[in-house]
């Protein structure tokens, strides 16, 4: 019997991208497996948000090659997109739909079920904490409740692979554990990247860390290694990233 958590989720081999003659990811290789929780770090202009577009398949690579559950992105971008969930920075939303129609349209580009299509939307409202605002339009929420809307959208379909990049932002202290608990059950059955600058977060809710600087990764480590290590994560990135 296949153990789910050894099963490879997300594989880059030797992913670059150029800008003319700005290299922004230079030689990036990653394998994420399913149940596994990865913080990637890096300051502004490091090369995340490149990485993560690349991931995601809004963005080709230069070169190097990309897998989601063993298809590749790049020749096969509709199949392999089905199994990824993606929150960007600035959530896509349309203010002028309410919650539960926003979320209908994406359950239906996504291919939800119709039989089980009210169930899905009523289970990612309660997940995400917006059961009581699905007649409300998204323009009227506030920025927290925005974000969540925004993560809905990301897991409404199930997806193997989830990609959140700073899912936070916008959120009360409350929230964000609410949210962080959230992370940690997504984790358990789907693979998770986590972009942020909230350090506290990656050690809160990560399994694995990398950080990126000037388009490479410098660190990769497991939480587990990284807490035998002498200095903690704040000191680590601040050398690794200070040049």
């Amino acid at each position: 019997m296949v153990d789910v958590t050894e099963q490879v989720t997300l594989s880059t081999q030797n992913l670059y991208r150029n800008f003319g003659h700005c290299i922004a990811v230079c030689d990036v290789n990653l394998q994420l497996r399913r149940g596994e929780v990865l913080g990637l770090l890096g300051p502004n202009g490091a090369g995340k948000s490149t990485t993560m577009r690349m991931l995601t398949g809004n963005l080709a690579p230069s070169s190097g090659s990309i897998e989601i559950c063993g298809i590749d992105l790049l020749s096969k971008p509709l199949e392999a997109k089905l199994r990824l969930g993606y929150l960007p920075e600035i959530p896509p939303l349309y203010f002028d739909m309410t919650v539960n129609e926003y979320l209908l349209l994406v359950a239906r580009l996504h291919r939800v079920n119709k039989q089980v299509m009210q169930i899905v939307l009523k289970n990612v409202k309660q997940r995400c904490g917006l059961r009581d605002q699905g007649k409300y339009l998204i323009g009227t929420l506030s920025k927290g409740f925005q974000q969540r809307v925004g993560i809905a959208q990301a897991i409404i379909h199930n997806p193997d692979v989830i990609i959140l990049d700073e899912p936070t932002v916008g959120l009360d202290p409350n929230q964000i554990q609410e949210i962080r608990l959230l992370i940690r059950e997504l984790g358990t059955t789907s693979s998770v990247i986590l972009s942020t600058h909230i350090l506290p977060e990656i050690e809160n809710v990560c399994d694995r860390v990398q950080i990126m600087h000037k388009g490479a990764v410098v660190f990769d480590k497991t939480m587990i290694e990284l807490r035998q290590q002498d200095a903690s994560l704040e000191e680590i990135f601040t050398q690794l990233t200070r040049s």
